[in-house]
């Protein structure tokens, strides 16, 4: 007779149960944002039959329905899905990187320094393409990204979860005003970054999907890649490093997929906030996951959340609308509240 151990023949079954769980959660998640984005197709300052919108997509209709569908609605969903799930990525690692519970690229200062570089690009230097100045909000990302983590480090005492946020917020403040004052400088070019600096997808056609697509998957990849080892890295540099992890590599790989993808994000949406902040949060109380689940979860629930503020700023001020920034920033806020004050209150 052979002998097993209880406890060697359940971890099995446990794990498997839960990679089950998630694959099922994912795939319903999936769903749902398809749903959203179809049902995205039929809400605005005016409303559009199923029966328009499947002409306009399946038999290439034509007339004022189909052109707001195939020609305004699709590439706004589209934008709102890839934005949502660049931001929600790189908040997961930021948060787990920095192990910092209040990490956000909005808070942090990295979509501010995209944005102002998109605004030197478009007022100062006349660029109007999508191609021409996403390479600037990389660049933008990735000097404030340093700027934050030198001011975060400066000084005695170690780098904290607070310094950085109190570093990123001054950055942003910093940079936000910069970039209102080059629109001011530029009555044309503030006529073009009035609603785009505040987060918006409006008046974004598919040719800025195709442009910054890649580089956002190129960022989800590296991201899932890495995710493990940022997981390692997150308990400390030492743990990490006993475990066998190269954390000056992972930290390297992780801060530019951070790095493409706010860059990507706020050139085609522009600065949108929160999202990065309440996704990962989201997703470590509602389902636990880590590691690799904890990257497609963010993708999908990023492109969720995005879609959804784009379809209630549609609904709230009809015929006008409210930016999807704005919406976001409505919802976000009670939550970095929430967040701080239980931060503040757990033991050290």
């Amino acid at each position: 007779m052979t002998l097993t151990d209880p406890a060697s023949t359940s971890a099995p079954t446990r794990s498997t149960r839960g990679g089950l769980r998630l694959t099922l959660l994912w795939v319903l998640a999936v769903v749902a944002l398809a749903a959203l984005a179809w049902f995205s197709l039929f809400v605005g300052s005016r409303g559009i039959g199923a029966a328009q919108v499947w002409d306009a997509l399946w038999h290439n209709s034509s007339g004022l329905d189909a052109e707001a569908v195939t020609g305004y609605r699709v590439p706004r969903a589209i934008i709102s899905i890839l934005a949502g799930s660049a931001l929600g990525v790189a908040g997961l690692l930021i948060q787990r990187l920095m192990s910092n519970p209040l990490g956000d690229p909005q808070i942090l200062g990295v979509n501010a320094g995209a944005a102002l570089a998109i605004a030197v690009a478009v007022g100062l230097l006349g660029l109007t393409s999508v191609w021409s100045y996403v390479w600037f909000a990389f660049l933008g990302a990735v000097i404030a990204m340093a700027v934050v983590y030198g001011l975060g480090s400066a000084g005695r005492g170690p780098l904290t979860p607070i310094r950085v946020t109190m570093a990123g917020i001054a950055v942003t403040a910093a940079l936000t005003g910069a970039v209102r004052g080059i629109a001011l400088l530029n009555p044309a070019a503030f006529d073009r970054l009035r609603v785009w600096e505040v987060g918006s997808v409006v008046d974004r056609d598919l040719g800025v999907a195709q442009v910054v697509g890649p580089f956002i998957l190129i960022g989800v990849v590296l991201a899932f890649i890495v995710a493990p080892a940022v997981d390692v890295v997150s308990m400390g540099d030492e743990m990490a490093t006993v475990l066998g992890v190269r954390v000056e590599r992972i930290r390297v790989v992780a801060l530019v997929a951070i790095t493409v993808l706010c860059g990507a994000a706020t050139a085609a949406a522009g600065p949108i906030g929160f999202v990065g902040l309440m996704v990962p949060h989201a997703i470590r109380l509602t389902l636990g996951a880590s590691g690799r689940w904890a990257v497609a979860f963010a993708a999908v629930l990023g492109g969720l959340v995005v879609l959804a503020a784009d379809v209630v700023g549609r609904v709230i001020v009809r015929p006008d609308e409210v930016p999807v920034g704005i919406v976001t920033a409505v919802i976000g806020g009670p939550v970095l509240i929430l967040l701080v004050r239980r931060w503040e209150g757990s033991p050290a």
